[in-house]
């Protein structure tokens, strides 16, 4: 073989050339293969904040903390003034008490003096009644002798009636002493003490809710309010950053989103670290399309229609912060190792 010039090109050269060729194409094939196995996104940086209130009303007694401390899930952020909930506890034990001891009384029925007490009071108007029915048998007797008036006759016949009924009225009411109270009352006794219950366990609830707790670990951005302000249930007194999840909010074009499946590992660079990524994962994969957001993309990229994805990131240092600009490489069917994140 010659070249240009008419000199025959050695063997070697032609060898080389062709093992250069060679490695080329195979280079090519096997970059692009990789490439088409990652897909790579813009995002953001998106943080959830909270707004928390108390669940009650009151007058603020203390806030706990300044923007930009870190809390952690459970701490006391701020308290009311207990001392309005406290009372209403108290009340509400006095009467669930009262309501406790008085179906105790339905449920133990009358006690022996108590029915003896009736059983003597029976004996006494028996006694009433017996001598009131001999005095009317005199009485009848003389008014037949004429030795007795009509009116003494009729005196005697209305005091043996009066005694013959408040007889029977005590021969009842031993009756019903001794039978116990009747099933209603029990039940509603019974219904009235778990109303008592129901509304005591509501006051220490409110007592509870007197303290604002904080529902996940975060950082405070704002604190609203002051102690010593009023506010009415759901009024925001601190806006909490939560640490835990983070996630990148991104978009992929159409043609990409059959290349996404919730799960697909991810590595996210910042422009501080570039060379330190965050491993993640596919969360949240839009179902509907939407024009990419004014702030991402170019004019002319503006009018095409997206997806919104959610990648979830493990940010166990907090170096991400709201907004910040990522890049995310999704890894189709790879999966991530310690050795390539952090």
């Amino acid at each position: 073989m010659r070249n240009i010039t008419g000199k025959i090109l050695s063997p070697w050269l032609i060898l080389l050339g062709i093992v250069l060729a060679v490695g080329g194409s195979v280079y090519f094939f096997y970059t692009k293969k990789i490439h088409d196995k990652q897909l790579i996104v813009h995002g953001n940086v998106d943080i959830r904040q909270v707004e928390l209130g108390f669940r009650v009303a009151g007058r603020i007694e203390k806030m706990h903390f300044e923007e930009g401390d870190t809390v952690k899930k459970g701490d006391v952020l701020a308290s009311l003034d207990k001392t309005p909930f406290q009372h209403d506890v108290d009340n509400l034990k006095a009467q669930v008490a009262a309501a406790q001891a008085n179906l105790t009384k339905y449920n133990t029925g009358n006690r022996p003096q108590e029915i003896q007490e009736a059983i003597a009071l029976v004996n006494q108007q028996q006694a009433t009644y017996d001598n009131a029915s001999k005095v009317l048998t005199r009485k009848k007797e003389l008014l037949e002798k004429n030795y007795a008036s009509k009116q003494e006759y009729d005196d005697a016949f209305a005091t043996a009636n009066e005694a013959q009924a408040r007889l029977k009225t005590a021969q009842e009411a031993l009756k019903l002493m001794k039978e116990g109270f009747r099933t209603e009352d029990i039940e509603a006794a019974s219904a009235q003490f778990e109303a008592m219950k129901a509304q005591l366990s509501l006051a220490q609830i409110r007592l509870q809710d007197s303290e604002l707790l904080a529902p996940n670990d975060g950082i405070i951005l704002t604190r609203i309010k002051e102690p010593g302000a009023i506010v009415p249930i759901g009024t925001p007194v601190y806006t909490l950053s939560l640490t835990n999840p983070v996630w990148i909010r991104a978009y992929v074009s159409e043609i990409d989103l059959g290349r996404l499946k919730p799960g697909m590992s991810a590595l996210v660079y910042t422009d501080t670290a570039p060379d330190k990524p965050f491993k993640g994962q596919v969360g949240f994969i839009s179902p509907q399309a939407e024009f990419t957001p004014k702030n991402i993309e170019t004019k002319e990229l503006r009018t095409d229609l997206v997806y919104r994805i959610r990648i979830i990131v493990d940010d166990k240092e907090g170096q991400l912060r709201q907004g910040m600009p990522v890049t995310a490489t999704l890894l189709e069917n790879t999966k991530l190792n310690h050795e390539q994140s952090r």
